[in-house]
This record gives structure tokens, C-alpha cells and sequence, in this order.
């Protein structure tokens, strides 16, 4: 694809970050080769206008890294990151993990593990359970190593399940010393797997398990033996991916909704051609491919990723199709919105996300019509699309394969997101019936608590610091280590916000975290999900602010404001709030004595305990 290389060339050229579409392209090309080339010529990129998340990367590695920087690169800018990454020198791997000789300010930081690592010099290949114990010691040292590494730095931590190499393995020629030492190896990728549930800030790729799923090559043995380099660009390039999908989850650049078509895409055949009675669904092949991937979309529902059903169909007998056909497993209920008429496509998904309160780049679109894809390419180029045209036993591996939807840990609040975005709908639906905004939002009964954060709620306080971009007030993007970090810290504060009203329980949609001292209390940043704005929540939060700053005595109560190239929803937040500005994006409240921003339909919800923690906070010191 050097049309591609040349368009980012062009990007870089003008100074300019590739546009949306040139980003999906190059996140949905898999040939190492062309996306070595991409990310040679991405070297350089800048971005002034803010449309990329910045993310620093280091690499460590214990062997040498051939092209993996590039195909790093060009990964990450696919997933919409800025991507800066310094790779330690040749040698130094266990120096530079020991000595934390990496970029502390580092998003991740990645180790390249090869078997040298691990093997003893003199493994005895007629015994090779003796080296059980070595095995076992060198994992240790890895971990210590992690520890020391991890101390300092909020970074995520990046490893990798190791190949057992064959020309290894097969040099036993013991049917059974070789299965022990198999087994001694799988044993070892189990530690390092484990290593993520010791240590919240790793995560490990099983590299091991997607090579043994793909169609490429582990190592070049020329390219090995010549330059240390283990593996091949398309095992570097399973790796920079699953790096990419791990950056793309932290950083908030993940996707919320899946818009679908029906016709030969959660069935087979034409509905109305043929009825709800002669779709494929079910059954033996093809029917069973697409019931598979109605199971597929199933569960990631149950995992928070809300629906959107895009049909150009009739609604009745859709309706009727997904309510009593015996083999649908995505029933009417299922979908947050119905756009289910004969309008483009395009249009239709900006309606959904009118309705869900979402931007339209956080939408990947599934649809078998070449015309369809291509009409949303052209009118919303920032929407993710599948192709559903073509093999239907795909259709799972299609969807799932870039890991568009990927969290770094499930939150309650993703669980309920999909009951939430059609909650949504309904109160819309509500508000309706009235002729003014205000007696809508009292007859909401909007309730709102403002609670320290705990260690049950600061993954998704986390969650909302990555992925919010509209009402997001500074843009300091606090990870869950730095959250933790906070709880405990006299001079810090991170606060959760949640939300109820009529309709049920919206969950946590806020987080704000502060800086405090005895006479100031600075708002370091303020995030709240846009699923909940233009109710005065905000209002409520700055209410609740003021209200605890006045109770520990503080004169002052600072906010921040920096402006990006999403969030002008926020702007003049503050001064709406009553606070006055002091110039450099700052303002200024006097708890206790300016008027309280609360808006009078909200009620503040003010637990003992939340009021105790925050209290006893206050007296440490």
C-alpha cells in the first residue's frame, strides 16, 4: 500500500496530524512491511492542533530490537496516539530496569524477552528438569527487577509469554525429556503471566498463544544468529499490536459503540426478501456463523459496549424477526438505539450519537453493503468500520481481531452501560412532555454524591480520566496509579461523582482530584461523562466543592481551564459556576461566602462516612 506511506509522508510533510481515515487505514493493515515503512515515515510527526493523545513509550530489551520501534510507531498512531518512544541502549536491559534508567514520565514502558534470557548455558538435555530451579530463580530476578522499576514511575509495564524455541526443543531427542521440558516452559509462561496479578501496573501479552494462532514465523534464524534479533516483523509486529491495544485502553482512545446491520451481517439473506422465517441464523453453516456472532456482540454487551442497530429495513418486520425468531440471541432490548428505516446511514449514526450524548468517533460500524461502508467513510471518517461482505465464519475474528473496545479493567459502571445509554433514550422520550427545561429537570428527581475515592472505585476514576475528552477541564489524565496515590496523601485529594435519578442509577460519571493546602483548594482537573451533561450536575459538583472547602477552613477555592480541541463544551464552566478568573486559565471561588452554584432541582447526597473520610483527610498531617 504505498499510497498510504505516501499520505502520511504528505501528513508529516505539512506539519499536520494524519486525518481520521488515514489513521484507520494504517490501524487496519497487518503487512509488517508496510507498516515498517509507515512508522520510518511517521518519525517526525507533529501534531499542533491537538487531534492526537500524546503517549511516551520506552523500550528495554534483552536481546536487540530490529523494526519493532517503527511498527510501534506506526500502531499507535493508527490508534490515534502521539506516540514518543526512546528504546534503552543494546546490553543494558536489567542496568536500566534496575536502575530505573528509563523515562520516568513514561505511559509504558515494554521489555523484549527472548529465551536467553531464561535458559542455563549448560542445560543438560538428557535431565532437563534440573533446570526447573534455574528457571524459577530467573523468574524471581525478573520480578524483582519489575519492582524496582515500577517504583517511581506511574508507567504501565509491558511483558510477554516467551517462544520455546523448536531448534531447542527439538535438539532432545527423548520424546519425554523433551515434553519436561515443554512442561518446565509452559510453567514459566504461567509466571509471567501471574506477574500481572502481582504487580496492577503490568500487563502481559501472551505472545506465545497469538503465534500459535497466526500464519507467521516466531525467528529467522540468519537474522538471529546474525544480529541477536529473536523474532521475525510479523511476530514484532503481533507484539507492537498488542502494545497498541494495551496504550489504546489506558489512554482512553477505545471505543464505546457498535452500530450493526442486519441483513448478511447478524443474519444471512435479505429480510425482506425472504421473511424472518428464511434468514440464515442458527443451525449448521452458514446460519451458525452468524448466530456466533450475535453470541460474539452478546458479550461484549454484558461487558459494557452499548448497540446501535443501523438497518435499512422496515421496523415491523424487524421487530417481529428479533422478538420470536428462535435462534436471535439479540432481542429488541439489546440495542440502546433503533435506527431501523430507509434514511443514509451516516445521518443515522449521528442521530445515535445525538441520542446516547457520544461523538461519532467513538462508533465502529459493522455493515456487508460496500456503498454503506463507504458512505459513512466519506461523511464520518472518524467511525471504525468492518466489513461484513465477506466470509461469514470471519465475522467473530473481524470484529474482535483490532480490539476496538478494550478496558484495562471492567468497571461497574461498564457492566450497566448499555441499560444506562437506553435509559437514556427513555429520558429523552420523558422530556417531551415539557414546555420548560426546568420542570423536566425537577420532575428527573436528580440526585447527586460527591465521595471520596476508594479502592473499589478508583478503576473506573481512572477510566473516566482517560476517556473523557468533552467536559474534561484540564486535560491531565490522573491513571489509576496516581489515583492511588492520592487516597492516602494529606495534600491530595480524588473525589467520585455519581448520579440518580427517576430512571435508575447512571453510576459513576464524575471524578475531580485536588490539590489542598490550609488556605487553597485547587481543582487539578474535573472530568464528567457528556451522558449526564446539561442536567447541572457540574453545577452540583462545584457546590459540593465549595461546601468542603468552607468545612476545612479554606479561604480559597482555585479551577483550572485548558482549552483543547474537544472539550469547548467546558468552556466558561467556571465563571457560569461563579468563580471569578485571575488570569493563565485560573479562577477563583470564596467558599462560604459567594452564592452556591448548586442548581435548586439537584439534591446533594451527603453520606456520613464520605463526610468522615474527607474529615479525618483533613486532620492528618
Amino acid at each position: 500500500m504505498p499510497e498510504l506511506v505516501d499520505a502520511l509522508k504528505a501528513a508529516v510533510a505539512a506539519g499536520t496530524a494524519p486525518s481520521p481515515d488515514l489513521r484507520l487505514a494504517l490501524a487496519q493493515t497487518y503487512d509488517p512491511s508496510v507498516l515498517r515503512k509507515a512508522g520510518r515515515a511517521l518519525a517526525r510527526l507533529t501534531d499542533p492542533d491537538g487531534r492526537l493523545r500524546p503517549v511516551r513509550l520506552s523500550v528495554v530489551a534483552a536481546c536487540t530490537v530490529g523494526p519493532l520501534e517503527p511498527l510501534l510507531r506506526a500502531c499507535l498512531v493508527g490508534a490515534g496516539a502521539l506516540p514518543a518512544i526512546e528504546v534503552a541502549p543494546y546490553g543494558t536491559f536489567e542496568l536500566t530496569l534496575a536502575t530505573g534508567g528509563f523515562d520516568h514520565a513514561a505511559d509504558l514502558l515494554l521489555c523484549l524477552l527472548d529465551e536467553s534470557y531464561f535458559v542455563p548455558d549448560d542445560l543438560d538435555v538428557t535431565a532437563p528438569e534440573a533446570a526447573g530451579p534455574y528457571l524459577e530463580e530467573r523468574l524471581a530476578q525478573l520480578s524483582g527487577l519489575v519492582g524496582a522499576a515500577l517504583r517511581g514511575t506511574e508507567a504501565t509495564l509491558v511483558l510477554h509469554t516467551v517462544p520455546l524455541p523448536r531448534s531447542l526443543r527439538d535438539t532432545m531427542i527423548s520424546l519425554r525429556t523433551r515434553n519436561a521440558l515443554t512442561r518446565l516452559w509452559h510453567r514459566l509462561n504461567a509466571g509471567l503471566l501471574a506477574l500481572a496479578e502481582e504487580h496492577p501496573q503490568v500487563q502481559v501479552v501472551d505472545l506465545v498463544g497469538l503465534l500459535a494462532e497466526s500464519s507467521v514465523a516466531a525467528r529467522d534464524q540468519r537474522l538471529h544468529k546474525y544480529a541477536d534479533l529473536p523474532y521475525t516483523d510479523g511476530a514484532l509486529l503481533i507484539l507492537a499490536s498488542e502494545v497498541r491495544r494495551i496504550a489504546q485502553a489506558r489512554s482512553g482512545l477505545s471505543k464505546k459503540v457498535l452500530a450493526l446491520d442486519l441483513d448478511n451481517t447478524l443474519w444471512g439473506g435479505v429480510l425482506g426478501e425472504v421473511g424472518s422465517e428464511g434468514v440464515e441464523l442458527g443451525g449448521l453453516y452458514p446460519g451458525k456463523s452468524f448466530q456466533d456472532l450475535q453470541r460474539t456482540v452478546s458479550r461484549l454487551r454484558e461487558q459494557g459496549v452499548v448497540l446501535v442497530l443501523a438497518s435499512k429495513n422496515d421496523p415491523g418486520p424487524v421487530e417481529e424477526a428479533l422478538s420470536r425468531h428462535p435462534a436471535v440471541l439479540l432481542r429488541p432490548e439489546a440495542f440502546s438505539v433503533s435506527m431501523v428505516n430507509w434514511a443514509p446511514k451516516a445521518g443515522n449514526l449521528h442521530k445515535a450519537a445525538d441520542t446516547l450524548g457520544l461523538s461519532t468517533d467513538s462508533f465502529v460500524f459493522m455493515d456487508d453493503s460496500d456503498f454503506e461502508r463507504g458512505s459513512v467513510a466519506a461523511e464520518l471518517p472518524e467511525v471504525a468500520i468492518i466489513d461484513s461482505s465477506g466470509e461469514p465464519a470471519q465475522l467473530v475474528d473481524s470484529l474482535v481481531r483490532h480490539g476496538w473496545f478494550d478496558v484495562v479493567e471492567l468497571t461497574g459502571t461498564d457492566l450497566k452501560r448499555p441499560e444506562l445509554y437506553r435509559a437514556r433514550s427513555l429520558r429523552n422520550d420523558f422530556s417531551g412532555g415539557f414546555s420548560k427545561a426546568e420542570d423536566y429537570l425537577k420532575a428527573l428527581d436528580l440526585r447527586v454524591a460527591v465521595e471520596p475515592v476508594t479502592r473499589f472505585t478508583v478503576a473506573r476514576a481512572a477510566q473516566l480520566a482517560a476517556r473523557t475528552n468533552q467536559f474534561n477541564l484540564t486535560g491531565v489524565r490522573f491513571d489509576e496509579a496516581a489515583t492511588i496515590a492520592m487516597i492516602d496523601a494529606p495534600d491530595r485529594l480524588a473525589l467520585t461523582v455519581s448520579v440518580t435519578d427517576r430512571f435508575g442509577d447512571e453510576g459513576l460519571v464524575g471524578a475531580v482530584w485536588l490539590e489542598r493546602t490550609a488556605e487553597r483548594w485547587s481543582v487539578l482537573n474535573l472530568v464528567l461523562s457528556c451522558r449526564v451533561l446539561s442536567r447541572g450536575v457540574e453545577f452540583a459538583i462545584a457546590g459540593r466543592l465549595a461546601a468542603l472547602a468552607a468545612q476545612a477552613g479554606a479561604e480559597a477555592l482555585e479551577g483550572r481551564f485548558t482549552p483543547s480541541a474537544k472539550n469547548g463544551v467546558a468552556a466558561g464552566f467556571w465563571e457560569k459556576a461563579g468563580f471569578v478568573p485571575d488570569g493563565d486559565g485560573h479562577f477563583a471561588f470564596a467558599p462560604g461566602k459567594a452564592p452556591d452554584p448548586t442548581p435548586s432541582w439537584i439534591t446533594l447526597v451527603e453520606s456520613a462516612e464520605s463526610t468522615e473520610t474527607i474529615e479525618s483527610e483533613e486532620r492528618q498531617p
